[in-house]
């Protein structure tokens, strides 16, 4: 099963919506090619329905979709798209949040196709609710933690990229920034006094993002040695770079925080550079008691909602509470 898509493999119908995503709607390359997965996963199955192709053989991975245009997707009803999550949760094991992001792709072409180009005028996603999420707890690192962590790269004294690796870790825990964000700063995003970041998040859109002391102390020491004779004649913007001298890409910086984690004894707790955003989301709204339309506008969120989950109540505090009940301390008489 390849996770690997081109939209060569679709119908002109289908590239010319992904070529709508890319230039009209600003989505990046990586979304699209989210979308374009999902769609080609929908349009199997309905080729294997109509054709009597088992879901789970090899034939139905192989199937070509490019015959999937108007004229199929104008047929379809809502208990087709009911038909096709059901499948995708019995069969593929696909939780709530695949599941809401295969309607969500599907969504969005019907709305191109009925409300954009009004290519179909019945839009059979119009009554569907996506799926629920569970309500979980973000996993974060604690106070702790995040210091070893971040001790864990000073005691790191044979590496080359010490001061470098140390500045970036700052970021994430200090400023909650989204991994994207951070491999696309370009030293010019940084302001003369070093007080904040330009960062361009999700839909190319760009915000500020302010520093504090930490940030400003590990980056200032960055930029001494970015700026350095050994950087001299790097023509690189990157404000972080590869030892190819070239733009950091994600896989490398996942790569350096899972090496940090690892010498910080952490690595079982199955951390991940996007639990950095959480646990920096989660100490400033539990230790700095940030409002959560402040924190929102930090971590760049569209919707508050998606926020709220940072506002969660820690085990601590809850204990604390039990303490100070005045009936804490009452006991049955002997």
């Amino acid at each position: 099963m390849s996770n690997i898509v081109s939209v060569e493999e679709f119908s002109s119908l289908i590239q010319e919506y992904a070529a709508y995503k890319l230039s009209i709607q600003g989505c990046s390359k990586k979304t699209v090619e989210e979308y374009l997965l999902d769609l080609r996963t929908f349009f199997r199955y309905l080729l294997a329905r109509e054709r009597g192709i088992k879901y789970e053989s090899e034939a139905f991975f192989k199937l070509d979709v490019r015959s999937i245009g108007l004229e199929q997707l104008g047929k379809l009803h809502t208990e087709d798209l009911y038909d096709f999550l059901f499948y995708t949760n019995q069969s593929r094991g696909n939780q709530w949040s695949a599941r809401a992001r295969k309607l969500s792709a599907i969504r969005s072409l019907y709305k191109y196709l009925v409300n954009k180009r009004h290519y179909l005028e019945y839009n059979p996603t119009v009554d569907i609710d996506s799926p629920k999420p569970k309500k979980t707890l973000p996993k974060v690192l604690t106070l702790e933690e995040s210091n070893r962590l971040l001790e864990a790269v000073e005691r790191a004294k044979e590496s080359n990229n010490r001061i470098r690796d140390y500045a970036i870790l700052t970021l994430f825990l200090n400023c909650g920034m989204r991994l994207s964000e951070l491999v696309g700063i370009n030293v010019s995003d940084i302001d003369s006094e070093m007080s904040s970041v330009r960062v361009t998040g999700k839909g190319n859109k760009e915000r500020i993002v302010y520093l504090n002391d930490a940030c400003q102390y590990a980056l200032t020491e960055h930029l001494i040695e970015r700026l350095s004779k050994k950087y001299e004649n790097i023509t690189e913007k990157a404000l972080f770079l590869s030892r190819l001298n070239q733009r950091m890409s994600v896989k490398t910086v996942q790569a350096m925080v899972y090496k940090y984690l690892k010498l910080a004894g952490l690595e079982q707790k199955h951390y991940s550079v996007h639990k950095l955003r959480h646990t920096a989301a989660t100490l400033m709204y539990q230790s700095g008691n940030v409002d959560v339309r402040v924190l929102k506008e930090i971590l760049g969120h569209e919707q508050l909602n998606t926020t709220q989950i940072y506002t969660h109540v820690s085990n601590n505090e809850m204990q604390k509470a039990m303490t100070q009940n005045p009936l804490a301390k009452k006991r049955r008489k002997q």
